[in-house]
């Protein structure tokens, strides 16, 4: 029996831990209303139309969770620059031989489910893996396609300046019909996206244990000492560790 140390390692900072699930929450609101808003259910009642203006509710908060969307999106950035190097815009970056090994390390493991015969310590992702990384430049690129048709459709009755900066977008495109269907499919492309993260974080949480759904609640996962070193001397640094360690036997 082999036995590992490891130590807990704060890889997600706390403005990367609220982002995450503003993020997640926004996604899920704007889903769900915005299908309301595409395709609005045909509600009969002897009320006045001001007494239920359920669908004039239903696009405030389509809005309202827009623009959380948005600024929670430019918080991100910003904290891509002086977040920790987990964060850093530069682990998204795949421009580099390192990541594009560990890319495919990740694409024979995870999608292909083949076993390597001799594991390198270095496909041991402490932040994100290749694939994520790249997978979230994707998303980030998908999110600014929704600001732009969205606060674009907007922009028309929308009286704060803000959307109306996004008034170009719909001449721009074509009209209407082609920003609202971007728009829409974008929408769906969020939501496989979802369902493929949602897998793959309970897979390797599963298969590694070393705490990826719980890391997002609490910042910390728990990586082996190897690995640790390995970045030290690959990075000339001092390993990023929490004082407190524990032995795993495996």
């Amino acid at each position: 029996m082999q036995t590992r140390k490891f130590r807990r390692v704060y890889v997600w900072e706390l403005p990367v831990r609220f982002f995450h699930w503003i993020n997640a929450l926004s996604i899920i609101i704007l889903a769900i209303t915005g299908f309301i808003i595409a395709n609005p259910p045909a509600i009969l009642s002897n009320r006045e139309a001001s007494d239920i203006y359920w669908f004039g509710t239903v696009r405030f908060i389509h809005f309202a969770t827009a623009y959380v969307f948005f600024f929670n999106m430019v918080m991100r950035i910003y904290w891509s620059f002086v977040g920790n190097r987990f964060s850093s815009w530069r682990a998204f970056w795949p421009f580099n031989k390192k990541m594009w090994h560990n890319f495919l390390h990740v694409i024979k493991v995870d999608v292909f489910l083949a076993n390597e015969k001799k594991p390198d310590i270095k496909d041991i992702s402490i932040g994100h893996n290749s694939v994520a990384a790249i997978s979230y430049v994707i998303l980030f690129l998908l999110a600014l396609v929704q600001v732009f048709t969205g606060f674009g459709l907007y922009s028309s009755t929308a009286s704060w300046w803000l959307p109306k900066m996004f008034a170009w977008v719909v001449p721009f495109l074509g009209g209407d019909f082609i920003v609202r269907t971007i728009h829409h499919t974008t929408t769906w492309l969020f939501i496989l996206f979802t369902l493929i993260h949602v897998y793959l974080v309970f897979y390797h949480d599963w298969l590694e244990g070393r705490g990826e759904v719980s890391s997002m609640f609490g910042g910390y996962k728990f990586v082996c000492d190897e690995r640790l070193k390995q970045l030290a001397e690959d990075e000339e640094i001092e390993a990023p560790v929490d004082e407190e360690a524990m032995e795993i036997i495996e």
